[in-house]
């Protein structure tokens, strides 16, 4: 046998029902409900509380479930808090005994409407489109290899291509170059130049030294270098 574990939240339900019921059962004996009337109080309270929470979880945004419960926790506190002290039981008001009497009626309207009451279907989900399956083509029937043959006959000849014509070969160039003028001047000044040379390295002064000196191209300073000889 599978042992029973005390909760101690179990527990605190437990007493904290059975001393609101007694304090409901005492309000509505002192507002005149007497015998068995004055114990159906109490279960009417706990039941419309109850079907207001359980209607408050199942659709979160419903005002009427929120309306109801909060109409059931006020009977229930009013009730807690009437018989501490603060009501004289031996003489309850009129409008007291009015709404304990007219209690019933209020509680079976509540509890009617939250069973009763319209839900919020879900949204059926839509169904997906059924996409036709692409039709199959037929397998190709394998094609034979074909062979095809040539007939033989005579390849029709080509015309000879002619051979393209030699270009004229260039006109050789003359083996003597034009003589070079040298002015008087230039000629004195380039002697004085190869004598400071000769004089300074014993040596005669060469084209390329000679060019170097004057600032003169190449075959000017030729031209001078021969002369000088």
């Amino acid at each position: 046998m599978s042992r029973i574990r005390i909760d101690a939240v179990l527990v605190q339900a437990v007493i904290a029902g059975a001393l609101s019921f007694a304090h409901l059962h005492d309000l509505a004996a002192a507002a005149g409900q007497d015998g068995w009337k004055a114990w159906a109080y109490p279960v009417s309270v706990d039941l419309l509380l109850v079907a207001a929470w359980r209607r408050m979880r199942t659709t979160a945004d419903n005002r009427a479930a929120w309306a109801w419960f909060v109409i059931a926790l006020a009977a229930s506190l009013g009730a807690n808090v009437a018989t501490a002290g603060l009501l004289d039981l031996d003489d309850v008001p009129a409008w007291l005994r009015i709404l304990v009497a007219g209690w019933p009626a209020l509680a079976f309207l509540g509890g009617t409407l939250l069973v009763h009451s319209p839900q919020t279907a879900p949204a059926e989900t839509e169904a997906a489109p059924v996409v036709a399956a692409p039709p199959v083509a037929p397998a190709a029937e394998p094609v034979p290899d074909v062979t095809v043959e040539r007939a033989p006959g005579s390849t029709p000849e080509l015309p000879p291509v002619p051979a393209p014509e030699a270009a004229p070969a260039p006109a050789p160039a003359s083996a003597t170059a034009p003589a070079v003028s040298v002015p008087p001047a230039l000629l004195d000044h380039a002697r004085k130049v190869a004598d400071t040379h000769h004089a300074t390295t014993g040596n005669r002064i060469d084209p390329a030294t000679l060019r170097a000196r004057l600032g003169v191209p190449a075959p000017l300073a030729d031209a001078i270098t021969a002369q000088l000889a």
